[in-house]
């Protein structure tokens, strides 16, 4: 079973020999280790690079024990690097070396290394392992597999993925499981095994885990709503009848954020051309890790394809943001009122942006929000029915989630 995982591959290839150490980062059993022992290093070799030019360590394999000692790491690679050619130095699970951030900055004293290495333990599925290399450090984020992604190497339907995709998310081991408890019971042990325990190991002044984990389930519940720390502190006091403070919840999301496991998304005022500091939505790396939070029994259809949307613009590289507009009405009785409008997304990436919605089908509701945008960037509602991308009357284009998530040209429709 071969995964494709274009997207990237590019982002390697056009990183190559830039001078900066590549630093794969993202959730963990998304993949990172695949795509740089496989599919790069295929590649490298396709190019023709020889093998003697590829020095890869896994450094999670007894074989490579000894070099989990940063002098015997650096000397190895050092005895193999015999001539002026370019070197490929990949390196998996980089953090079980001592002292790595030295080694690699000692690597990059040698002119014809080209390093590339992974992580995925506590402490390198953390955002702030970038701080070690600033300015020496180009991050490629791995996201668990896209729809397109996982389509590829999916043997049934397109609507029979979808029913899998929208239950079991996009972790690629979910592809080798062949029964509905088999995926169920990989996904509950990743959280449980990998994740928490990572989260446990790395901030051990955590003292009340079951606070932990009933925040989680908490954030779980509430995809695709507003919410901050202060409304979560008030949803313990009234729903749990428990205290916690929204100076713990606010530490305990950093924490989530820190391990790829949710993202915030901001609010952003189009027509003030501002940001609204709170509330937030969170939103899961994985949608099938956030089902398995909860037992698979509160999977709502509008709000996972609407975290599935939002991931499937992260993975595009778009800088994802929740839309507010304001606008002006008269109620019945003909006195003037102020009503606000949410737009689901707007993606910017340079140039370009768009305002998206997401929906079940069409209704004036969504579409209103999009109708009191008075500036000339693209308007779109995704629906659920498999629908071709079309333009309404009011110049928005809609488009079938399907089409959406297969072929990333048909927003410009």
């Amino acid at each position: 079973m071969e995964i494709k995982r274009d997207y990237y591959l590019n982002e390697l290839k056009c990183r190559e020999n830039n001078g900066l150490i590549k630093i794969i980062i993202g959730l963990k059993q998304s993949g990172k280790t695949y795509l740089l022992f496989n599919i790069f290093y295929n590649y490298l070799l396709d190019k023709g690079i020889e093998k003697s030019h590829i020095i890869d360590i896994a450094l999670d394999d007894r074989e490579y024990k000894d070099l989990r000692n940063p002098d015997n790491m650096l000397k190895y690679i050092k005895d193999k690097i015999i001539d002026d050619k370019i070197y490929y130095i990949l390196i998996d699970e980089v953090q079980m070396m001592d002292e790595f951030e030295d080694v690699l900055n000692s690597l990059m004293h040698i002119k014809n290394a080209d390093i590339y290495v992974t992580g995925s333990n506590s402490k390198f599925l953390s955002t702030d392992v970038i701080t070690e290399f600033r300015g020496r450090g180009d991050e490629i984020h791995v996201y668990p597999l896209s729809f397109k992604e996982y389509t590829s190497a999916y043997d049934g339907t397109i609507y029979q993925a979808w029913d899998d995709y929208f239950n079991y998310g996009g972790m690629p081991f979910i592809l080798s499981l062949n029964t509905k408890k088999r995926k169920e019971d990989y996904l509950k042990s990743l959280f449980e095994k990998v994740y928490i325990s990572d989260i446990l190991e790395r901030h051990k002044k955590i003292k009340n885990i079951d606070e932990l984990n009933e925040l989680l389930d908490v954030l779980s519940s509430s995809i695709g709503s507003l919410s901050n720390p202060i409304k979560l502190s008030n949803t313990f006091k009234s729903k749990k009848n428990k205290v916690l403070s929204d100076k713990t919840i606010s530490k305990y999301i950093g924490y989530f954020q820190d391990s790829f496991l949710i993202s915030k998304a901001q609010r952003y005022d189009i027509k003030g051309k501002n940001y609204i500091n709170s509330p937030y939505k969170y939103y899961f790396e994985d949608i099938g890790l956030r089902n398995a939070r909860l037992n698979f029994r509160q999977t709502e259809e509008n709000h996972i394809m609407e975290n599935i949307i939002y991931n499937e613009l992260k993975v595009r590289g778009y800088n994802v943001d929740i839309g507010v507009v304001e606008n002006i009405e008269q109620n019945k009785k003909g006195k003037t009122i102020r009503k606000k409008f949410e737009v689901d997304f707007i993606a910017t990436a340079g140039d370009n942006k768009y305002y998206i919605q997401s929906a079940l089908d069409i209704n004036s509701k969504e579409k209103k929000s999009l109708i009191n945008i008075n500036d000339s960037f693209k308007k779109i509602i995704i629906v659920k029915d498999d629908v071709k991308p079309r333009k309404d009357d009011n110049g928005i284009t809609i488009v079938g989630i399907y089409n959406f998530l297969l072929d990333e040209s048909c927003i410009n429709y």
